[in-house]
């Protein structure tokens, strides 16, 4: 097995060039402006309510989610270029389909179902490949970098849609959009290989960010799911990719009086947070633990989303900074998650245990931007949504320091207690 040539930094920025295409969901709010502006003028393109405005991309995330699990389990069994195909099909399917309709219903369709699942199909396929061809002591910083290019795609879509939109309308930028990433997540699924099994990296060592689980021990996810580790760790992510999700869907509408046209600027500076945020806290976690880093980034995002209270529109400079702080902490998110499931939970099942994980990225990315959306309709303000976000990702950091790794596989999700696990025959 030390003969194998090592093809990992090939399959990781194969990995970081499907998640650049797949990042799309991140520019939603330069879309929701769009049909804001159209519901808003009355000129019958869009016949949507107002509190219905972030629904599509609600949807999105949740059937992201949970298209993860599915979207695991086929990454284990058929491995990731199959997955991966899936996914950029899916995708551009689904943009394609909302290029043809300003109907609600096709848009839930569309960007929320079939892109939905579209995203949890390409994302799965891009992060295990890649980390299973570095040792333990570089999982956190490849998982970033695999990971980074769904944070970092705003950078160049946003600025893009925005262009696209004003020159062809939002119907044809759709088009556009699907079109282009079908064909180039189908081709960057051609690079995504497994190594043979039983390949052992040549600089595998033993580090501080070793398995936490003992070599060759590994979570099937009836028995992860069993754990209040994998509680914890399900309620942490809930809280803090929705709370970041809930900013990142609105974030261009909250510069959009300041700065015109230009609000596409904040939301680019927030992707390249998202983008920093996920290389720098998979670094960081590979030296202090993925728990420690864990409390200080929920914290500091409770921080950053309570200071929203006392930013006004006119406040460019402020709400730029905090709009970055806010895309930089969520990032962190999206490699430690992934990174701690793979530490905790062991290898061979990772595509489906992060899946399961990774439900609680859905279901906070559901939640969050629904309830705020509704919040912002009936108060016309967005300050509850905002007390309310930073008072759960304190309860969040208060998690992350009783996280520990399972002791036994049977851990009682509420008390600790082992549970007896049947027997195979």
């Amino acid at each position: 097995m030390n003969q194998v040539k090592n093809i990992g930094w090939r399959v990781t920025f194969a990995g970081l060039g499907i998640n650049l295409a797949l990042g799309i969901l991140y520019t939603w709010s330069i879309f929701k402006e769009s049909i804001k502006e159209s519901i808003v003028a009355g000129d019958g393109r869009f016949d949507w309510s107002l509190a219905a405005l972030n629904d599509p991309y609600a949807v999105c995330c949740l059937v992201f989610a949970f298209a993860m699990i599915l979207a695991g389990r086929v990454q284990d069994k058929t491995g990731p270029k199959m997955t991966a195909i899936i996914g950029g099909v899916l995708t551009g399917a689904g943009l394609i389909l909302i290029a043809f309709s300003t109907s609600w219903i096709i848009w839930i369709l569309g960007f929320g179902v079939l892109m939905g699942a579209g995203l949890g199909f390409g994302y799965a396929s891009a992060t295990p490949p890649a980390i299973k061809w570095f040792p333990p002591a570089k999982t956190g910083m490849i998982a970033g970098i695999v990971v980074a290019g769904f944070g970092l795609a705003s950078v160049y879509i946003a600025p893009l849609g925005t262009w696209l939109i004003n020159r062809f309308g939002l119907s044809q930028s759709m088009l556009i959009f699907g079109v282009a990433f079908l064909v180039i997540v189908c081709i960057l699924a051609q690079f995504l290989i497994n190594p043979p099994n039983g390949y052992v990296h040549p600089d595998a060592r033993a580090t501080a960010t070793k398995p936490a689980v003992p070599a060759g021990i590994d979570f099937s996810p009836g028995e992860m799911v069993k754990t209040g580790t994998f509680l914890k760790l399900w309620l942490m992510f809930c809280v803090g990719s929705g709370a970041g999700l809930m900013i990142i869907g609105s974030v261009a509408g909250m510069a959009k009086s300041g700065m015109g046209d230009l609000a596409w600027i904040v939301v680019a500076l927030m992707a390249v947070g998202n983008a920093s945020g996920r290389v720098v806290a998979g670094i960081l976690s590979d030296r202090i633990g993925r728990a420690n880093t864990l409390f200080i980034m929920l914290c500091f995002q409770a921080l950053v989303i309570f200071s929203l209270l006392f930013i006004g529109p006119g406040q460019i400079l402020l709400l730029v900074l905090a709009a970055t702080f806010i895309g930089f902490n969520y990032g962190t998110n999206l490699s430690l998650f992934p990174s701690v499931t793979k530490d905790f939970f062991g290898l061979k099942n990772f595509g489906v245990n992060y899946g399961l994980v990774f439900s609680a990225w859905g279901i906070g990315g559901f939640i969050f931007p629904r309830v705020s959306q509704m919040i912002v309709a009936y108060t016309d303000s967005p300050s509850m949504a905002y007390v309310l976000a930073a008072a759960l990702l304190l309860l969040g950091a208060v998690l992350a320091l009783v996280t520990k790794a399972p002791e036994t596989r049977t851990d009682s999700p509420l008390m600790g207690i082992p549970v007896p696990v049947p027997e195979k025959n």
